[in-house]
């Protein structure tokens, strides 16, 4: 008999499906951009439908509670077709753009933080301001950002679930 604990065994990791609403570059710059906020000790959110009804690319929850979102631009294209980031920026601490490297920098408003990523990492290019959310919002954005995460991961365990839609 051996005096050596069982070895602990670790649960399967869990597989996220696709998202194919996105182009392989948007997709590994989201990658890049979450790894680059699991490194800072954030959790993060794709696709995350805000009060407005507007869906931010990424959002990211501080261990202190601070709340980023991120609008991934894949393109120049998709950055002057898309004027519906303001709309993003009363649900967050802060706001940053995030693309790849092989966009230019000087399209972007330069008053907005900007991080370059691809499906490996990324790096802040220039800080966001900070301009923090009133108590009431920042309570209102963070339950919603709880009850996403915990119906992704109900949905994920018993994918057979029945629910109200939002599962």
């Amino acid at each position: 008999m051996s005096d050596s604990p069982a070895p602990i065994q670790l649960p399967a990791p869990i597989i996220l499906p696709v998202d194919r609403r996105q182009s392989p570059v948007a997709a590994g710059i989201q990658r890049g951009v979450r790894r680059l906020f699991a490194q800072l000790g954030h959790v993060t959110l794709p696709e995350f439908t805000l009060a407005n009804g507007r869906r931010a690319d990424l959002i990211a929850l501080a261990p202190d509670g601070g709340l980023t979102i991120v609008e991934i631009k894949s393109s120049v294209a998709d950055f002057r077709a898309d004027r519906k980031w303001p709309d993003y920026e009363g649900f967050c601490d802060r706001f940053y753009f995030a693309i790849s490297e092989t966009i230019p920098f000087d399209i972007l408003p330069e008053d907005r933080g900007l991080i370059v990523a691809d499906s490996f990492g990324a790096a802040i290019m220039r800080e966001a301001v900070h301009v923090p959310l009133a108590g009431a919002r920042r309570k209102a954005v963070t339950l919603r950002f709880a009850h996403a995460a915990a119906s992704t991961l109900h949905s994920l365990s018993d994918p057979d679930a029945v629910s109200d839609g939002r599962l």
